[in-house]
């Protein structure tokens, strides 16, 4: 079945500090341009054999179809457990200034595979760059949860930003997906999806 190609793209390594300070000097008319042209770029790379339906060598490609996409709208839970899926999600959340969101879950979702002798340093690295009060990709959660938080990861261990990850998956869930379903980026790429099986 004819579909989109979505290159595998595994989003739960965090971002150097490098890369945090240069995204932290954009201003927010630049990141708007930016994001046009990101989305544009991203949707590019996923669909570059939409007419033919073949798949590409890469063996990590994924063909998308329009029965994936219309699973997205089912719950947030089958969006994000779709690699596709966080991938068009991440570009929304992006558009929204608040991609913070994902990449959190996500960080989440790799710290808990993580081997007990590596958890000191990633729950240090995720909290620095989600949970502190002056993070640069600081979540949305009130004091008392970054407080037990902060004491959690100083003593990691694999459940210590379970709280916080359901928070910020509440506040996706309740505030960010509803939109997500009824942004452009979402009925487009189900338009075509459909359009293209239906030829």
């Amino acid at each position: 079945m004819p579909g989109f190609f979505f290159p595998h793209n595994d989003m739960t390594e965090l971002n150097g500090k490098d890369d945090c300070k240069l995204a932290e000097g954009k201003i927010h008319k630049k990141k708007q341009k930016a994001f046009g042209a990101d989305l544009k770029n991203y949707l590019k790379c996923m669909v570059p054999h939409i007419e033919s339906g073949i798949k590409t060598p890469n063996s990590r490609n994924v063909m998308l179809s329009a029965e994936e996409v219309i699973q997205w709208s089912q719950s947030l839970e089958k969006l994000l457990a779709s690699q596709s899926g966080q991938g068009v999600f991440h570009e929304f959340l992006k558009s929204e200034f608040s991609e913070e969101n994902i990449e959190f879950w996500l960080a989440c979702e790799d710290y808990k595979k993580t081997k007990s002798d590596h958890l000191h340093g990633k729950a240090e690295r995720i909290y620095e760059e989600f949970v502190q009060s002056d993070a640069i990709k600081q979540i949305n959660i009130d004091y008392q949860m970054r407080e037990a938080t902060a004491k959690k990861a100083q003593d990691p261990t694999h459940t210590s930003f379970d709280e916080a990850q359901k928070t910020v998956y509440i506040l996706m869930e309740r505030d960010s997906y509803p939109r997500f379903l009824k942004s452009k980026v979402y009925l487009n790429l189900l338009n075509q999806l459909q359009t293209n099986t239906s030829k």
